[in-house]
């Protein structure tokens, strides 16, 4: 299945007119044509399957012809707050690999090891929005714009809230913390950990610290690691 993206449809359309990007990539690449059956979703969990009824390669119009709600395949929240990674392949990576296997939202945050205090969020979700087309999913992550870690910490959070440090300090196992079908966020730090008083601040707001094991791992791989173990978890 080839999935397109529009974050304008809603249950009640009935006609969808494709930019002209769109509509070239539509009728000169994929060769569509009038008939021809397109499948679209919003990024909120549904699908609408339209009918071409027009093939110009400056303006392609469809008609919705068949609508499914598509719940998400997994049944609990999660998000990741991820310190960027100086090389900005990595964290893309991160972005990607998440996406595929199930993430609800992503927060970059600015801590005081940080080697990298600005991203390109237009290119990070670029690079989401590509995933869930990619993996066939129709709920698109939300990806928030970089905030500091005091800032994030202070936050109203709801559910289990975990910090992941690499501190020689009494830590549960990821597993033995969270539940299945609830609602997680996991603080996940630069390339040289949180700062030992950033760690001391997690703590006195009741977060809980966590490891990911015995292996000292990159941020993008620990990031991934708690993405792969939470959706494990609620197998």
């Amino acid at each position: 299945m080839q999935l397109f993206y529009n974050p304008d449809i809603i249950e009640s359309t009935t006609q969808i007119t494709f930019d002209k990007i769109e509509s070239r990539h539509i009728v000169r690449v994929l060769r569509k044509k009038e008939g021809s059956i397109l499948h679209i979703t919003n990024g909120k969990g549904f699908l609408f399957d339209a009918k071409i009824n027009f093939a110009g390669d400056k303006k392609c119009i469809a008609d919705i012809i068949n609508v499914q709600e598509k719940p998400k395949p997994w049944q609990y929240y999660l998000h990741i707050a991820i310190a960027p990674t100086k090389n900005n392949d990595r964290i893309e990576w991160f972005l990607e690999k998440a996406t595929e296997i199930g993430i609800d939202e992503i927060t970059p945050i600015i801590c005081s090891n940080s080697e990298r205090r600005f991203v390109k969020l237009e290119r990070f979700e670029k690079i989401i929005l590509s995933a869930m087309k990619q993996s066939l999913k129709f709920t698109l992550p939300k990806i928030n714009e970089p905030v500091k870690f005091t800032d994030f910490i202070n936050k109203n959070i709801d559910g289990t809230f975990c910090i992941a440090h690499c501190e020689k300090q009494e830590k549960n196992l990821l597993k033995d913390v969270i539940n299945p079908s609830e609602k997680t966020t996991i603080l996940i730090g630069p390339e040289g950990d949180f700062s030992s008083q950033e760690i001391i601040r997690a703590l006195e707001k009741k977060i809980t610290p966590i490891s990911l094991g015995e292996s000292r791992l990159r941020t993008e791989t620990a990031a991934l690691v708690a993405v792969q173990n939470v959706s494990f978890i609620n197998q």
